[in-house]
């Protein structure tokens, strides 16, 4: 049995302790804002097995002066930021090419094909199935020229074995009622699901856990220092030792991971969410806008409308502009919504090519990190953390794990 420390009470960090934990490892997890403190409270809670396609893809070269300047555009630039993410918008633009691209959109479908099964023993064994709801996610297109512009994707996806079935208006209306009719075409995607509240899945998770014997600490993790045998791990209440570490502390992975040996250009994207208490009943699934880039996610608080995507760092001020457009947009798709609630803010962990780091990390095999999940922590938290455990364990993973390492970075 080994001592183990994972970074990070989210999505991913408590699925890497609970695997751990199936292997026999002692399991102590530091987080400063506890469980489900960061992204992984106020996302839209859906299980997408489907996102195989990165946001840096080809489109980026035609679209991107239009995000930039719309005002409905659901992406936002702080230009004040500008000479701070030059850097990572220009490793962006160079993954954004045909053939990085669909390198990166053929791993992630690697990845997303075993998602279920990081979950499915978990939420047997920890009684998390009743925060599981298996209505199918909907993706609308409210334009005809939109949804052509997506062939191309959409027949990747299918090359890549993601199921779908694409939806008329007249399907749309049936599946969903409550909708306005202003969309053209939609898809529904096979195997798809979501949670009812993600913030209460991983604590109904960490109470299951603790009664286990996992430890919760809410230490600041400031420094990790590697030695032969064992981790040093540097906090603000003091250091300890341990046999491993885990680094899935998300948008705060970066300085962690140089510690170690790795220089991961590791961005921020902030992303926000307003709540309707009590409109939940007014659609039935997860319901996606392409143009929007938001979704609306029945919950047990109401409807959440969570998405858009601003460059910004990480101390800035929200950004009304997107809670406005979230608003105005979510109630023009459900008419019969009345005023929203509780705004959040949250920090995405996102990579210029798409694709989240898993893997050792160079200066020690006995630090393994898991960051990086962008708009998909929910999804591959769980089999995140499976292979968090094979690492680990020295066995050789589900799956080949070169495309999502930390040194695919080194020298670019």
């Amino acid at each position: 049995m080994a001592n183990v420390a994972v970074i990070g009470a989210g999505f991913v960090g408590l699925s890497s302790a609970y695997w751990l934990m199936q292997d026999g490892h002692q399991v102590t997890v530091f987080d400063p804002a506890g469980v489900a403190g960061g992204a992984s409270f106020g996302n839209a809670g859906t299980f997408a097995n489907y996102a195989c396609i990165p946001v840096n893809n080809p489109s980026v070269f035609r679209d991107l002066p239009r995000y930039l300047l719309a005002g409905d555009s659901p992406f936002r630039l702080r230009w004040s930021y500008l000479p701070q993410i030059t850097p990572w918008l220009l490793r962006f633009l160079a993954s954004s090419g045909r053939r990085r691209y669909i390198a990166s959109a053929t791993a992630l479908s690697h990845l997303l094909a075993r998602a279920q099964d990081g979950y499915t023993q978990m939420t047997s064994q920890a009684n998390l199935a009743a925060f599981i709801k298996p209505s199918e996610c909907l993706y609308l297109y409210s334009g005809a020229t939109n949804f052509t512009a997506s062939e191309s994707t959409l027949s990747l996806r299918r090359s890549l074995g993601v199921n779908f079935t694409v939806q008329g208006r007249d399907d749309i209306a049936r599946l969903e009622p409550g909708l306005a009719p202003i969309f053209d075409r939609g898809l529904l995607y096979q195997g798809s699901w979501f949670l009812s509240s993600p913030a209460d899945f991983l604590r109904a998770l960490t109470t299951s856990l603790v009664a286990g014997g996992m430890q919760m600490a809410s230490s600041v993790v400031t420094g990790l220092r590697p030695q032969a045998g064992a981790v040093h791990v540097s906090t603000d209440a003091g250091q300890t030792g341990h046999d491993w570490v885990v680094v899935c502390a998300g948008a705060h992975s970066k300085p962690l991971a140089r510690q170690c040996g790795d220089e991961v250009p590791l961005e921020t994207e902030r992303g926000y969410h307003i709540m309707y208490p009590g409109a939940s009943g007014l659609i039935s699934r997860p319901i996606g806008w392409a143009e929007r880039g938001f979704y609306m996610t029945p919950m047990a608080q109401g409807l959440r409308v969570a998405g858009t995507v601003e460059l910004a760092g990480m101390k800035s001020q929200r950004h009304q502009g997107l809670l406005d457009l979230l608003h105005f947009s979510s109630k023009r798709a459900v008419p019969g919504l009345d005023a929203p609630s509780e705004p959040w803010l949250g920090l995405r962990p996102t990579l210029p090519d798409g694709l989240p780091v898993l893997g050792r990390s160079r200066d020690s095999a006995r630090v393994i990190y898991a960051f990086g999940h962008q708009h998909i922590g929910v999804t591959l938290g769980g089999i995140s953390g499976a292979l968090v455990a094979d690492l680990v364990a020295g066995r050789t993973p589900a799956l080949d794990l070169a495309p999502f390492a930390a040194s695919r970075f080194a020298g670019s």
